[in-house]
């Protein structure tokens, strides 16, 4: 069982490193995306249909901490481009959660950098960091959120989703990855 979960870890980790490479929204990246978080599925029905990692020898647990921080951090970013992908799919309305990108700049590497965190905390056991994380990422874009500078084509309700729709994603993806470690 160890060796199959560190697989699929491992497999998804190579695929949502695969999956950043690609056109973000990219119909590709989104099989890609639900791969990984096919993968990801797959080790918390492994774990929860098992003993989850108890009885694990500290060094393999070592590997799944690694590896599942990595993935926490590699995989949540393809994942929330391909939801807000399939967000716009279909949309005829000029204000797209992808225009609304235009606003929100910076958003890969800050989303890394809060999936990080939120890992981070929720495996130390440190459940409060989380709402650190995302008290200081509302209060940071703010001022993008309510900017009235905002191109014309992009109306503050977009750039809104957009925030809010890739934090939920980001956040849960990141939760989750955390979640496998904790399965004791």
């Amino acid at each position: 069982m160890t060796a199959l979960v560190l697989s699929l870890i491992a497999a998804g980790l190579i695929l949502a490193v695969l999956a950043w490479t690609l056109e973000s929204g990219s119909t590709l990246e989104i099989v890609l995306s639900g791969v990984t978080l096919a993968c990801l599925v797959a080790v918390g029905v492994i774990l929860l249909a098992g003993d989850g990692v108890v009885g694990w020898r500290e060094g393999w647990w070592n590997v799944l901490l690694l590896l599942a921080g990595a993935f926490a951090v590699a995989g949540g970013g393809p994942l929330t481009t391909s939801v807000l992908a399939l967000v716009d799919r279909g949309n005829t309305r000029s204000q797209s959660t992808q225009q609304a990108g235009e606003v929100l700049r910076g958003g890969a590497l800050i989303g890394a950098l809060e999936r990080g965190a939120i890992f981070a905390s929720i495996v130390a056991g440190w459940p409060e960091g989380l709402a650190i994380v995302l008290a200081i990422k509302g209060l940071a874009r703010y001022p993008e959120l309510r900017s009235p500078d905002q191109p014309a084509s992009v109306t503050p309700q977009a750039v809104a989703e957009r925030f809010i729709i890739g934090t939920f994603t980001s956040v849960l993806w990141s939760v989750t990855c955390a979640g496998v470690l904790l399965s004791r």
